[in-house]
């Protein structure tokens, strides 16, 4: 499946469901749904995006979906038996973080928190470090495990798997989405360092 630009440029703030269990472990949390994710209605679904490589690499998901072209039911079932949820901080799709400014990233902090307060899961995995840090106003964190919770979750700052963020790879992933996973109980295999 491909789009043009006019194509994908049509599901600009347009919104993509949550997928989430009734009762979900693990809750990692985007930025903003791409135009590519608002038009397969798949999070992070950019061919160019290591989100779902680095679940793979990391032992979370047994084998890598067809994410490019929208999930197909039994991968969606996958994320939903193993209690992982994907939310965003804001719901409208944009073409990259960036056309977000600090009230709609804190905005979207806020209503995340009464969202966890609801889903009751084990652990969030915000996945962005620069809108974690503006959304929240914690503008000194640092990636991995927070000394704070939210909403009684155990808290986690991971990094952004978009393409656009090339300094980190798909091992680099997968070492920093295995901790989450494991600490919500979901088996995960972290790579070596090498």
């Amino acid at each position: 499946m491909g789009f043009t630009r006019a194509e994908l440029e049509s599901y600009r703030d347009a919104t993509v469901d949550d997928l989430m269990p009734d009762h979900p472990r693990l809750v990692f949390v985007g930025i903003s749904p791409g135009l590519w994710t608002a038009a397969t209605g798949t999070r992070f679904a950019h061919p160019g995006n290591r989100f779902y490589p680095a679940l793979v690499a990391a032992g979370i998901l047994p084998a890598l979906p067809d994410f490019a072209n929208g999930l197909a039911d039994a991968d969606r079932r996958t994320f939903l038996d193993a209690g992982i949820g994907i939310t965003n901080l804001v719901h409208r799709a944009t073409a990259r973080a960036d056309e977000l400014d600090r009230s709609e990233l804190r905005e979207g902090a806020a209503r995340l928190e009464r969202d966890i307060a609801r889903w009751h899961p084990l652990v969030v995995a915000v996945v962005g470090l620069t809108a974690y840090r503006q959304g929240f106003d914690r503008p000194k964190v640092r990636a991995g495990r927070q000394d704070e919770s939210i909403a009684g979750a155990e808290l986690w700052v991971v990094p952004n798997p978009s393409g656009l963020n090339a300094h980190a790879g798909v091992a680099d992933l997968a070492r920093a989405y295995a901790g989450p996973a494991l600490a919500a109980g979901i088996p995960a295999a972290p790579p070596s360092a090498g």
